[in-house]
């Protein structure tokens, strides 16, 4: 079996990656989403934000308001504080997901999707936590990819994807700003045991995906039986 960390800055690709690593075998599941699903109504995820940030996240039909969440979280500096409720329990969720993928199949690379890896545990650290899962973890995987793209690149993409139609400023503005709060291609590269540089066209990025993918297998082919990281 073999643990899998896949991260990057946003607009750097992950996304494509993901789908490439799903055609080639491996077992993957998105951060985002999983923390999507831990937010719908019911979950103890949505009543502990809704305590912390109050009733006027919460829309008419009962749902977060995530667009005002967002606006609290990113413009309101109050990240930190959300970020202290999602992540760990997206964590604990994942480390579930991976205990069931490996019971079906203990040879199985199972991938985390994930942009905020180090910066989570970043995060943890500067609030002076020295254990627990958030300020550690890196060590939940046997290894980490890294997508790579100039930041001018990856403001291209956020803002194609958001404003399909044609350039829009206040969307590039946003992808800026939370590009300065994640931490540099530079610092993720330093940690990373694989890196996808995503410059050029698709084409070179399937084959670097291939290559690593190979890497991958051989690794979790030879890989002794481990328990998991509660």
């Amino acid at each position: 079996m073999l643990r899998v960390g896949l991260t990057g800055g946003l607009g750097s690709g992950k996304s494509t990656v993901t789908r490439y690593l799903r055609e080639l075998g491996a077992e993957v599941i998105e951060a985002d989403e999983l923390g999507r699903a831990l937010m719908e109504p019911g979950q103890p995820v949505f009543d502990e934000i809704v305590e912390v940030f109050g009733p006027e996240v919460v829309t008419a039909e009962g749902r977060l308001d995530r667009a005002k969440l967002a606006d609290l979280s990113f413009r309101g500096g109050r990240l930190d504080e959300l970020n202290a409720i999602v992540h760990p329990a997206v964590i604990a969720a994942q480390g579930d997901w991976m205990r069931q993928v490996f019971a079906r199949d203990p040879k199985a690379i199972a991938v985390v999707e994930s942009a905020l890896i180090f910066e989570v545990e970043r995060a943890a650290r500067m609030r002076g936590e020295s254990e627990g899962v958030l300020a550690y973890w890196r060590r939940r995987f046997d290894r980490v990819i890294v997508v790579t793209a100039p930041d001018e690149v990856k403001i291209a993409r956020y803002v194609a994807r958001i404003s399909p139609s044609g350039w829009d400023e206040r969307v590039a503005d946003d992808a800026r700003s939370r590009l300065a709060k994640q931490l540099s291609d530079a610092v993720k590269t330093s940690r990373a045991d694989f890196v996808l540089d995503n410059t050029g066209d698709l084409v070179e990025l399937r084959a670097q995906v291939d290559a690593v993918w190979r890497q991958l297998v051989e690794l979790g082919n030879n890989s002794p039986a481990r328990e998991l990281i509660q």
